[in-house]
């Protein structure tokens, strides 16, 4: 019994200052390109967002709409404003880091225009306001000059999840749709599907 205990005594003095040196070892960070991706777990990530929105923008701009309101007003790109991205996913997602990759995608392309959300305009309003008071007059921005949009952008991120046998697969499907808002007519609606697969280590998830 003596010798057993010694033994362990033994094994754990030996093992004790590995795993103190371990847990004292300075964490590595490295600078990576912000275009890599790199897959920890199967969560939506940055790299979802900006592929999702820039293959679904290509999508809508292929659609018939773009056609035939050049047509119809030569010279004049179309406005589009972004009404709601709603969240429907399990997880966090954060919308506006998708809704500003959208926006992107749209203004690369150069083929239309956004008009800010309500929220935003309401507060460019209250600045012309406070202009119109405290402004001199040749610096003043007029009221009453906003541009108005020609469509309107809404949509959701929706997510499954499906567990069996040490695997996980999630799913994810993005639903969006432009509307014309003269007519209030879907001239486009566009989806895009995320499938990742996790495998479940000796640790678990």
């Amino acid at each position: 019994m003596k010798k057993q205990n010694c033994k362990i005594l033994l094994t754990t003095a030996l093992l004790l200052p590995i795993f103190l040196l371990s847990g004292c070892m300075p964490t590595k960070v490295s600078r990576v390109d912000t275009d890599t991706e790199i897959a920890l777990t199967d969560r939506w990530n940055d790299q979802d967002s900006r592929l999702v929105a820039e293959e679904m923008i290509a999508d809508m701009l292929s659609y018939p709409w773009l056609r035939k309101f050049k047509q119809a007003h030569p010279g004049k790109e179309p406005t589009i404003t972004i009404q709601r991205i709603k969240n429907k996913s399990h997880e966090h997602i954060s919308t506006e880091t998708f809704v500003n990759d959208i926006k992107r995608a749209v203004m690369r392309s150069g083929v239309a225009e956004f008009i800010v959300s309500g929220e935003e305009r309401e507060r460019l309003r209250a600045e012309l306001k406070q202009q119109d008071t405290y402004a001199s007059e040749n610096s003043r921005m007029e009221m009453g000059e906003e541009m108005g949009a020609n469509f309107a952008l809404s949509g959701s991120i929706n997510s499954m999840v499906d567990q069996l046998d040490g695997k996980r697969v999630t799913s994810y499907q993005v639903d969006i749709k432009l509307i014309n808002l003269q007519t209030t007519r879907e001239v486009w609606n566009g989806q895009k599907k995320i499938k990742k697969l996790m495998e479940r280590s000796k640790f678990g998830f």
